[in-house]
């Protein structure tokens, strides 16, 4: 993968906030393993659900009650029967295990990464 550089007005077009999974099932239409999760942005955003490939490593119980970093303002993706409309982070392991990108601390819902 190569390097590319960007500008900060570019950086700046992502928006990454921090929210809070409030739901998260089991996904077996998914063609690969994942959970549908509902994630509590707070105001204005407001609860925005999200497919996630995260299987792996974490369960639903241990996911409801999580902080994600999250980018929210991708176009939403139909994804079989349910929309996905935020893309959850995380750093994707030489195995093709995933780890949340998470605030090391609780932060409000909704605060923007900067």
């Amino acid at each position: 993968m190569t390097h590319t550089t960007i500008h900060w007005e570019e950086f700046e077009k992502v928006d990454l906030r921090v929210g809070t999974i409030i739901r998260a099932e089991d996904f077996p239409e998914a063609r690969k393993p994942a959970y549908k999760l509902w994630i509590d942005f707070g105001s204005p955003l407001g609860v925005k659900t999200s497919s996630a490939q995260i299987t792996d490593l974490y369960t639903p119980n241990v996911l409801v009650g999580k902080q994600v970093i999250c980018v929210t303002n991708f176009p939403p993706k139909q994804i079989g029967p349910f929309q996905s409309e935020c893309l959850v982070t995380g750093f994707i392991q030489s195995d093709g295990t995933v780890v949340l990108a998470v605030p090391d601390k609780k932060v409000a819902n909704g605060l923007k990464l900067a």
